[in-house]
């Protein structure tokens, strides 16, 4: 679905915690992986299996320090690059962002985070929410299931593109800390919904047609 909803090329991935260990997409383009190509990694790994992807060490690295975690989806939103870019916090500026979290944290560096000690740094970046900009390097999303994450992800593609209209159009109203509770009420009743929608027959279309949606989701 990060395929199909055009939030990664060739570069991605998606991991779930599984006991001791987390399953993680190997090192390949994400359209093209099958069940029997996911890689298990304990989560007190020291070094990473051939077939993981580089940057297993983000996953790893949240996992150990959110408990809350159970999946993960790491992607390169074109909108996340130019929000990353343009500030250090993005606040919700309607509700379904605030899904995402109380406020969206940029991690300031742009390094590729294939190492422990790197995706340490990051994973401290946020220390709760569900979502993370990596400046000059896509984000990564948090949720209850692999499909929630990857939900998230297509929600912050669609707050960064707003965030962005807001700038270029001069005003920015974030949403107040009341009102932004009242949203985050409701994330685990509403999420399952949207990703439900997304990975419907057809859905990546109707999607393209409504990425500035943000309305009451009923």
């Amino acid at each position: 679905m990060l395929s199909r909803l055009g939030l990664v090329t060739a570069y991605g991935h998606v991991s779930a915690r599984a006991a001791a260990s987390m399953l993680i997409t190997p090192a390949a383009d994400l359209a093209t992986v099958t069940e029997s190509t996911v890689v298990e990694v304990p989560l007190e790994a020291t070094s990473l299996p051939m077939a993981a992807p580089a940057e297993a060490w983000a996953h790893l690295a949240l996992y150990r320090a959110r408990p809350d975690a159970e999946s993960i989806a790491r992607a390169q939103p074109a909108s996340a690059f130019a929000a990353a870019a343009t500030t250090t916090l993005l606040t919700p500026l309607y509700g379904q962002a605030a899904w995402l979290g109380e406020s969206i944290p940029v991690h300031d560096s742009a390094h590729l985070l294939r190492s422990a000690q790197l995706a340490e740094r990051a994973a401290r970046s946020l220390p709760t929410g569900e979502a993370l900009l990596l400046r000059g390097n896509g984000a990564l999303t948090l949720g209850a299931t692999p499909g929630v994450a990857v939900a998230r992800m297509w929600l912050l593609s669609v707050a960064c593109d707003g965030w962005l209209a807001a700038r270029a159009a001069g005003r920015v109203t974030p949403l107040t800390a009341e009102e932004i509770a009242s949203w985050r009420a409701v994330r685990d009743e509403l999420l399952p919904r949207l990703w439900r929608h997304l990975r419907r027959d057809g859905a990546p279309q109707e999607i393209g047609c409504r990425r500035t949606a943000g309305g009451e989701p009923g």
